[in-house]
């Protein structure tokens, strides 16, 4: 019997003063009872109990005692009490890790409404364009966007990643809509360079005869955040290749122009990760299917995305 289960057996011989009824309730023999305190005695060097063959009495010390020993069964329950709860019901602090255009642009404009739903749970979120450790860094939970490579988690593909070549109408009206990939790579280009590793994104092309396949035009514009891409191409400045998740307000607002149809690699999406555990904590399933719920309203899935009902320029111009 380990210290916990001696510490039991004290506080239940001593609310029945008696080794036997302590026994009954507890499922125990009496002389299982008797040697547990008798243990519990020899490790604490003093007696608990005074006995007699009409009741057991506390001594000073094992009222003392008692009075630390309920203290703490107490806290446990307490403790264990609102673990379970935590399974079941969202509650406490969800901490989240997202990257910072995804982050900005899908989460942001999402959480007043789910602070709504789940008033208990608080929100922390943290923008990072880097690997995080979503375990060691205490995160309860990711976003991930490009290819998933933690095996480590739990991965939960909330879309796959569109990719547009965008310009602004007015550049499109000097230049005209490149045709071919000679004159694609002929004009000048944002290109987004990744912080971590300082490479340079390359552009899936959908001129190309397998619609996968990259090229490498030029770097007028080079820039590490991907909201700025949009911004230098809704200057005018090139032509730019953005994820469909910054693309999504730039071509509803008419700043910029999808030319070509999307290219959507097979190993790229947007996931969310988080720990393996036996049992996943209420607040990231709420969260999780309130994510999804509200991407389902954008119609995004695990396996589309809004840009699926959305014709290109090239098409609408060949209609």
């Amino acid at each position: 019997m380990d210290k916990l289960g001696l510490l039991e057996v004290f506080s239940e011989v001593a609310r029945t003063g008696s080794f036997a009824q302590a026994a009954v309730g507890m499922g125990a023999s009496p002389s299982t009872i008797s040697k547990a305190i008798a243990r519990l005695e020899s490790h604490l060097e003093f007696s608990l109990f005074v006995r007699s063959t009409r009741r057991l009495r506390l001594t000073p010390q094992g009222q003392l005692y008692l009075d630390s020993v309920r203290t703490i069964l107490q806290s446990l329950a307490d403790s264990e009490h609102r673990l379970r709860q935590s399974t079941l019901t969202p509650q406490g602090v969800l901490s989240i890790n997202a990257p910072v255009s995804y982050g900005r642009l899908y989460l942001l404009p999402l959480l007043t409404e789910f602070r709504q739903r789940f008033p208990e749970l608080d929100v922390n979120v943290s923008f990072s364009d880097h690997y995080r450790d979503t375990i060691e860094e205490g995160f309860d939970l990711s976003i991930r966007s490009g290819q998933l490579k933690d095996n480590s988690l739990i991965g939960r593909q909330l879309s796959p990643i569109d990719f547009l070549i965008c310009a602004a109408p007015d550049f499109l009206h000097q230049r005209g809509v490149p045709g071919s990939v000679t004159q694609l790579m002929a004009q000048p280009w944002i290109r987004f360079r990744f912080k971590q590793t300082g490479r340079i994104m390359p552009v899936f092309c959908p001129l190309q005869a397998s619609g996968e396949d990259s090229i490498d035009p030029g770097r007028q514009y080079v820039v590490d955040d991907g909201e700025a891409l949009a911004q230098l191409a809704a200057q005018g400045l090139g032509l730019v290749q953005l994820p469909h998740f910054i693309a999504r307000n730039w071509l509803l607002s008419g700043q910029l122009v999808s030319l070509y149809p999307a290219v959507r690699p097979p190993t790229f999406g947007v996931f969310a990760v988080y720990p393996m555990q036996e049992r996943t904590p209420a607040k990231i399933t709420a969260f999780l299917t309130f994510l999804q719920q509200q991407l389902a309203a954008m119609g995004e899935d695990g396996r589309h995305t809004w840009v699926d009902d959305v014709a290109p320029l090239c098409m609408t111009l060949s209609g």
